[in-house]
């Protein structure tokens, strides 16, 4: 599952990844060229992307700029402008029934793993004004009445 940030992320890391050029001269991008500034018509593969959260590129502005992303080393352009590609089974060779949404996103490990967290306790120290067990792993504490 992705949230709309996540969708946002993979198609902007491929349009930088892949660059793009507009066509002004193309009746299709008639609707992008009003609304794109001239210097943004070309631009080359691994360039630097970014857009304001709320008030950056719209959709129609995006899916514009991936319907004119760059080929790659091919020569073939890999997604559509709703930023899927179309996928092949690497086990049979067939394609997946539906395209799927390709991109570039940053990955980070939490470290907040299991083994770290995980406590359990049968006997220990205790509270002398309540007589229930300490709270919190770090004092061997347990669960207390009233949790």
């Amino acid at each position: 599952r992705m949230n709309i940030g996540q969708v946002l992320e993979i198609h902007l890391g491929w349009l930088a990844h892949a660059g793009w050029k507009v066509d002004p001269n193309d009746p299709q991008n008639e609707e992008l060229i009003k609304t794109l500034p001239k210097e943004l018509y070309d631009v080359p593969a691994h360039s630097l992307t970014a857009t304001p959260v709320f008030d950056g590129a719209s959709n129609e502005e995006v899916s514009g700029l991936l319907a004119n992303s760059r080929p790659n080393r091919d020569g073939n352009v890999m997604v559509d402008r709703h930023g899927k590609a179309r996928l092949f089974d690497g086990r049979s060779g067939e394609p997946f029934e539906h395209p799927i949404s390709v991109g570039y996103m940053y990955i980070l490990k939490l470290h907040h793993l299991i083994d770290e967290k995980i406590h359990a306790r049968s006997t220990g120290p205790y509270s002398m004004i309540t007589q229930q067990p300490l709270g919190g792993k770090a004092q061997f504490g347990g669960q207390r009445f009233g949790e």
